[in-house]
């Protein structure tokens, strides 16, 4: 049976050169964080309970909203970084629903993955 090998078990020569864009939600909130696997560190991470945006999130009608609001967060922190293309964790989630919202938005706020 396939069985899928996580990023630690991978050897740092198969992972890809840009880094990685995670997703992770919960029943009440959604958050996105980019990680440099090579260094082990988080480049930007935001979230819907973050108060840089928490008005405009208290504005948002759904969650699937908040979680663009996320995604358009996510991309613009990324730019301020420099960080143009990554690869796209979505933590086992479908994709569908929140996780889809906040990766399109991610992408047409000009995030390449």
């Amino acid at each position: 049976m396939w069985a899928r090998r996580s990023v630690l078990e991978t050897e740092i020569n198969e992972l890809p050169d840009c880094p990685r864009l995670v997703v992770s939600r919960s029943l009440k909130n959604i958050q996105a964080q980019i990680i440099d696997d090579l260094t082990g560190k988080t480049l930007v991470a935001v979230s819907s309970s973050d108060k840089s945006i928490r008005a405009d999130i208290d504005k948002a009608s759904d969650k699937t909203e908040q979680s663009k609001i996320v995604g358009a967060a996510i991309a613009k922190k990324a730019k301020e970084k420099k960080i143009k293309e990554v690869w796209f964790d979505r933590n086992g989630y479908p994709y569908t629903g929140r996780v889809r919202a906040m990766a399109d938005t991610a992408r047409k706020t000009g995030l390449k993955f």
